[in-house]
């Protein structure tokens, strides 16, 4: 067996383009209509384990294969732990589970998991960044409405800003009596609320739209509970079920729907930057 090769070499080669054509892919379905087809992402993890499959089968070594279903069983665990914590909607974590097969780019596991830790790391920065720079440019298109919605959120969260506020001013106190350069983390208890009420004014002014509920599809998320013909409809993470979908579309009135800004561009700037850094400073893995 091979202990490692080159992020380069051509088996490598041709997953790092499957899973970047994929994500493309993805990212484009998201933008266009805020889902990502679930068929898209299972025929990456089809695409990927039948080509390490067929690679190993040729060159007699079955690790290849093997490594590529330990990465899928790796990043299946780690989508659904994603998805449970309410960091990934569905579609989200399905990309994610669909890049397990693709990411394990060595024979040696613990450079896979050097590679894993980055990536997870890479793509939730970018991804953070990229969010930041949408809810922005939201703001600045809705200026009016985010600036009536802020206002309400402060005082909504009031409490929280002067809990804030004090247990920032005493966290330098103390950083500045004891001269420790840790006084810049108390940096982080005055951010929280600011970002906190940020990304609450942005969600509650620019991302409730009011649709008919033919154009409801599946996986979308209600802003409120919903109640047709004696039925109530609940709005939580899991978005709008197949059953449920069949009930909204009997209502007449409008209702409203939660927009998410799709997070699958984050995705395809981790795994571009991953790709670069493994490429330039391969030897530090």
């Amino acid at each position: 067996m091979i202990e490692n090769y080159n992020l380069l070499s051509n088996q490598n080669l041709f997953l790092i383009i499957l899973g970047f054509f994929w994500i493309l892919g993805a990212v484009l379905q998201d933008l266009k209509r805020r889902e990502v087809d679930n068929i898209w992402n299972f025929s990456l993890i089809f695409f990927a384990i039948a080509y390490r499959a067929s690679f190993s089968i040729y060159d007699n070594d079955y690790w290849f294969l093997l490594n590529g279903i330990i990465g899928f069983v790796i990043f299946l665990v780690l989508g659904n732990v994603f998805y449970y914590l309410r960091v990934f909607a569905g579609g989200d974590a399905k990309l994610m589970i669909a890049l397990g097969p693709i990411l394990p780019f060595s024979y040696n596991w613990i450079t896979n998991f050097k590679i894993f830790g980055l990536f997870i790391f890479l793509f939730l920065i970018t991804g953070s960044v990229y969010v930041l720079i949408w809810s922005i440019i939201l703001m600045l298109k809705n200026w009016k409405k985010f600036k009536k919605e802020c206002i309400k959120q402060i005082k909504i969260y009031k409490k929280m800003i002067f809990i804030s506020i004090f247990f920032f001013i005493l966290w330098l106190v103390i950083g500045i009596l004891v001269k420790s350069s840790l006084v810049i983390l108390g940096l982080v208890i005055i951010l929280f609320p600011v970002l906190f009420i940020f990304a609450k004014s942005v969600e509650e002014s620019c991302m409730i739209k009011s649709t008919n509920p033919l154009n409801v599809t599946e996986g979308d998320w209600l802003y409120h509970d919903v109640l047709v013909k004696g039925k109530k409809i609940k709005a939580d993470w899991d978005g709008v079920s197949r059953n449920e979908l069949f009930l909204i579309r009997k209502r007449r009135n409008k209702i409203l729907i939660k927009q998410g800004i799709p997070f699958t561009p984050g995705f395809l700037f981790g795994f571009v930057v991953l790709v670069y850094l493994f490429w330039k400073y391969s030897y530090l893995f």
